[in-house]
């Protein structure tokens, strides 16, 4: 797949600049961003988009040939290049495929991460939602040092060599488990999408006619704007 310079995907595809600065130190990833709302519409779609997701995904792979998929292998790769294991820290994606080869299905938790983890499933790449209000820019994608930590979604986490997304604060979100710092709770109407792409086999622009296929069978998620970095 031929690589798109990252300043190009506004003006050839239509997407909209972030509101806020992000810098990608990292070699070989791109992050496709979302602004997601909650509207009142109906929420039971997702329902039957969470199915039919989970039974795609055990038509496309299987759990043998799993890490042999080109966007899987891609992102072990990348892994591997910014200083973690992936066989002992896998990318949320090959995490969350693996549960449903295993025959778990997609959970209902709320429609706005429900969503991400259609998406991810889908692209085969981690995506995360964070709730509106808790990110303070400017941003940046890089490895993570020696000591840094945060409280995630599963308990302390070790960022060391792990690929990391930071905000002025400190340590934001990683793409193998995501900080409770930015969780998405009942009372979230708005949130951050972001999904952390190879951009040797994925692009935003497919991540971009995903999504709105998605969210248009979904009245309870409305997509304010996407973009590119």
């Amino acid at each position: 797949m031929a690589t798109v310079p990252r300043e190009t995907y506004a003006r050839l595809y239509g997407m909209k600049s972030l509101p806020f600065e992000v810098r990608v130190e990292l070699d070989g990833w791109v992050l496709f961003w979302a602004d997601l709302e909650l509207s009142a519409g109906d929420k039971e779609p997702l329902a039957d988009l969470r199915r039919e997701v989970a039974g795609h995904a055990r038509e496309r792979f299987d759990l043998q040939s799993l890490s042999a998929d080109p966007t899987v292998a891609a992102l072990r790769r990348l892994f591997r290049r910014a200083g973690t294991d992936p066989t002992r820290y896998r990318p949320s994606s090959e995490a969350l495929l693996r549960r449903l080869l295993k025959g778990d299905e997609l959970p209902a938790i709320n429609p706005l991460v429900d969503i991400s983890n259609c998406l991810s499933a889908e692209l085969a790449v981690p995506c995360c939602v964070m709730a509106d209000g808790t990110i303070a820019p400017p941003l940046l994608f890089r490895s993570g040092r020696p000591g840094e930590n945060y409280l995630s979604l599963r308990g302390p986490f070790n960022l060391d060599g792990k690929p990391l997304l930071c905000d002025s604060a400190g340590p934001l979100d990683c793409p193998i488990t995501g900080n409770d710092k930015v969780k998405v709770t009942l009372e979230t109407q708005r949130a951050w999408l972001v999904a952390y792409m190879p951009s040797e086999t994925s692009d935003p622009v497919s991540a971009n006619k995903m999504l709105e296929e998605m969210v248009r069978r979904v009245p309870a998620i409305q997509i304010l704007r996407t973009a590119a970095c």
